[in-house]
């Protein structure tokens, strides 16, 4: 799911093979993000149609969505061949027919021009710079049918003042706290969880919500509304224009 720097956890064998343990553990409510992520396709992508899978690797959406929909094709997307391989093996555990899902190494660029009923794009653009994401949504847009949804989900946290005011935490460590709380409470040791945050604030490209809608604006998306909120994690669908 990574882009251009892309994080030794995603070639590192043994982290991509616990991969698909992570989510589950870091975001809050990560299945139901997955079900309403594919509700929001299907309303309008068709019993056939052709999904774009943007940081596919490790394969858990895709899985979601062809055991969901099995008249739907996708095209799935990523950076790391490490994690499209994991990807392959969970689909093929799963059932799912080859002809059903095309893997591409690479970023968006190496995907096919479609074009595509609807596109996803979860957990990946925290890791895409600020001044990269116009351009990657943009070869998105371009390989979608004119009205296809868009569903994107990723760290999204507010800037601002804490409870406390002045004298108290900004917004942002406030909801970074409660992001590694959570993965403490679903079972990950507090100095794993101490570092996970510490690697999120100085790493990772996390923009606000009133930025992230911005981008999505700036890059020709429309209709744009958030669905989901889960600590810092935060989604939205749009439309193609």
């Amino acid at each position: 799911m990574p882009h251009s720097n892309t994080p030794s956890a995603f070639t590192d064998p043994a982290a991509v093979a616990r991969y698909a343990e992570g989510p589950r553990r870091n975001v809050p409510g990560y299945d139901s993000l997955l079900r309403m992520s594919r509700i929001l396709l299907a309303e309008r992508v068709p019993d056939h149609g052709r999904v774009l899978v943007v940081g596919a690797g490790g394969g858990l959406e895709l899985e979601d969505m062809a055991l969901a929909h099995p008249g739907w094709r996708f095209d799935g997307v990523d950076p790391s061949q490490p994690m499209l391989d994991l990807a392959a093996q969970r689909l093929q555990s799963a059932g799912v027919s080859d002809n059903r899902v095309a893997l591409h190494c690479g970023y968006v660029q190496s995907a096919p021009d479609g074009p595509f009923d609807g596109a996803t794009c979860l957990l990946t653009f925290h890791f895409v710079p600020r001044e990269e994401r116009v351009p990657m949504l943009v070869e998105i847009l371009r390989r979608l049918k004119p009205g296809a949804p868009l569903v994107v989900a990723h760290l999204s946290v507010a800037d601002g003042a804490g409870p406390g005011g002045d004298g108290g935490a900004g917004e942002r460590d406030l909801w970074l706290s409660r992001y590694a709380a959570f993965q403490v409470a679903s079972g990950v040791s507090p100095e794993h969880a101490a570092r996970a945050r510490y690697k999120v604030a100085a790493e990772l490209a996390v923009l606000t919500p009133e930025e992230d809608e911005a981008v999505l604006r700036e890059a020709g998306f429309g209709d744009v509304r958030m669905f989901y909120m889960g600590f810092a994690f935060r989604g939205w669908v749009a439309s193609a224009l």
